[in-house]
């Protein structure tokens, strides 16, 4: 097959050619190789580098980019799979091009993982990864980490879809994004659990079409029964921005508070924090010590996802404003007059004019209200 030199952080790669003039070029190639992932490829090797396990499993190598950079960035000792013959002879080649002594395999990935365990586990699949998290979860030693592409099940805009792969029900709403990267997360406790084994989030996010997961896998029916403390729904009104969040195996069966309809369960999905804070602090002193091309937004996304309250689900404040038929106040003025009123209040890194808070939906709209009535009064003056 016809390739050409690629560089990635510190890793020179050769990749199949694509067509340029289709609408998803790495679908034109032999083996796959998707640009618009770096940014997912050097959150890997930042986050690596500081968990530093004793071994890593790229599952689903296609090209091998990422297990490439992982040995030479990260110097962690590493195994590339790819069930694609003409896949595992690029990643040969890549491998002795990159002078490393990485184990590359050509095995179905849930073969692989029935027969041998690694310490760090990842699944970039094309699509969705629910087919390979039991084998994953059998053989992941304390690192899981998921990359799903299949958003819409996930969001709800295929909703069959999602109840036949993670046997949940989102909804497709503004905050969609997150609940199905929750979706995602109880998913994978559900697949863990039954294992006595538990789930600490390390650092878990979306980003334009993917959801990106990173764990630490622990032992002992104690900490299966304190993942499964975090399953739960969000009930939403589907009449008004009404939700609010249950915990438990099966949603409760209430009315809203605002305007009486019965109230529609989203999930199950994964309730709390979806990030360890000291990982973040970690991964962010170790940027400069790296070559990440996408630098400037992984700090960004850093300082956000640090900041956000581990509330489930957020408001689109934008969307609240076009309710009331008015214009929305800039955003830190917000956030600063929800806590004037005594609420936390913070950004989120799922949208750009969303907003995660304790506050009732009526408390929100009345604060966009009491701001815009400020605003022209200060325009007037």
């Amino acid at each position: 097959m016809e390739c050409i030199e690629e560089t990635e952080g510190k890793t020179r790669f050769f990749v199949p050619v694509q067509d340029p003039d289709t609408a998803f070029p790495p679908g034109t190639a032999a083996v796959f190789f998707n640009r618009r992932m770096e940014l997912n490829r050097d959150i890997t090797v930042l986050l690596t580098s500081v968990i530093s396990p004793g071994n890593y499993l790229d599952a689903m190598g296609a090209t091998g980019v990422r297990g490439l950079r992982i040995a030479g960035e990260c110097g962690i000792p590493v195994t590339i799979n790819d069930k694609n013959p003409r896949a595992a002879d690029l990643i040969r080649h890549n491998a002795a091009l990159a002078g490393h002594q990485i184990e590359v395999t050509c095995e179905d990935v849930n073969v692989l993982l029935s027969g041998r365990r690694f310490d760090a586990v990842d699944l970039d699949p094309f699509g969705t990864p629910a087919p390979f998290i039991d084998s994953a979860v059998r053989g992941t030693h304390r690192y899981l980490m998921v990359t799903a592409t299949d958003t819409a099940p996930l969001c709800g805009a295929h909703k069959k879809a999602g109840i036949r792969r993670y046997f949940a029900e989102a909804m497709n709403n503004e905050y969609h994004a997150e609940t199905g990267l929750r979706i995602l997360m109880a998913y994978i406790v559900r697949e863990t659990v039954k294992y006595d084994r538990g789930i600490e989030p390390l650092f878990c996010f979306a980003h334009e079409h993917f959801v990106r997961l990173h764990f630490r896998l622990t032992y002992g029916a104690h900490r299966a029964d304190n993942a499964l403390k975090h399953i739960g729904y969000i009930l939403q009104c589907q009449s008004c921005p009404h939700r609010h969040e249950v915990y438990g195996i099966l949603p409760s069966s209430s009315s809203c508070p605002e305007c009486g309809r019965l109230l529609t369960p989203v999930g199950p999905l994964w309730l709390g924090k979806i990030q360890d804070d000291q990982i973040i602090d970690l991964m962010r002193a170790a940027m400069p010590q790296h070559t990440l091309g996408t630098a400037r937004d992984i700090e960004k996304l850093l300082l956000l996802c640090k900041e956000e309250l581990p509330v489930a689900g957020f408001y689109d404040y934008h969307q609240l404003a076009k309710m009331q038929k008015t214009s929305p106040p800039p955003i830190g003025r917000l956030l600063d007059y929800l806590a004037e009123m005594g609420f936390a209040a913070g950004r989120c890194h799922y949208c750009g004019t969303g907003i995660k808070t304790d506050a009732p939906v009526r408390d929100i709209l009345a604060a966009i209200r009491d701001l815009q009535s400020e605003l022209k009064m200060t325009a007037g003056s």
